[in-house]
């Protein structure tokens, strides 16, 4: 059920938000931001595009400048100089390289570090797969996919023992026979 491949090696892009439009008609890009605060996505000078339906083809792009403008987020790259150009890119996933992400405290993860890891409880039994992750307003939760269902695991000391993304699994004081 679990992949049971080092994910340290070759990190995939972490997606940081999308293009949701363009914005006049020098080619600026409206963004939606996946990051917090959602600003920090505009501290990037260097994103990588590819089709929300295929993100296997990623294509790297210079920021050159970025703005708030009320509430929204706006951006402009190099090489897009107008609004059909932008209007080609809207839609587009955004990505970073991992490198790219300040390092973290031990024992802190960014989201993309988690997903994808197999998700075993105290006894080794595999539960699935986090799939994703929600944010809710008391602890983040993690969405486990395995075996056709999904869990939903709190992420509380209570229920994360130990988390070893060198090794792709995440383990939890959890009953597998448990249903959400």
């Amino acid at each position: 059920m679990c992949p049971h491949a080092d994910h340290t090696a070759n990190p995939p892009p972490v997606i940081v938000g999308r293009v949701i439009g363009q914005h006049g008609v020098r080619g600026w890009l409206k963004v939606y931001s996946y990051t917090r605060p959602a600003a920090q996505i505009l501290e990037y000078d260097r994103w990588m595009l590819a089709d929300r339906n295929d993100a296997t083809e990623w294509r790297g792009l210079r920021v050159t400048s970025t703005r708030r403008q009320a509430r929204k987020l706006l951006a402009k790259l190099e090489g897009v100089d107008d609004r059909e150009v932008a209007g080609e890119l809207s839609g587009k996933w955004i990505a970073i390289e991992r490198t790219q992400l300040a390092e973290l405290p031990p024992d802190e993860y960014y989201w993309s570090d988690l997903i994808g890891l197999c998700v075993v409880d105290q006894d080794g039994v595999e539960l699935g797969v986090v799939d994703h992750l929600i944010e809710t307003g008391a602890n983040d939760v993690l969405a486990v996919r395995g075996d056709g269902d999904e869990r939903l695991l709190p992420w509380s000391p209570h229920v994360i023992v130990e988390v070893d993304v060198a090794a792709g699994r995440l383990r939890v004081q959890w009953d597998a026979d448990d249903r959400d």
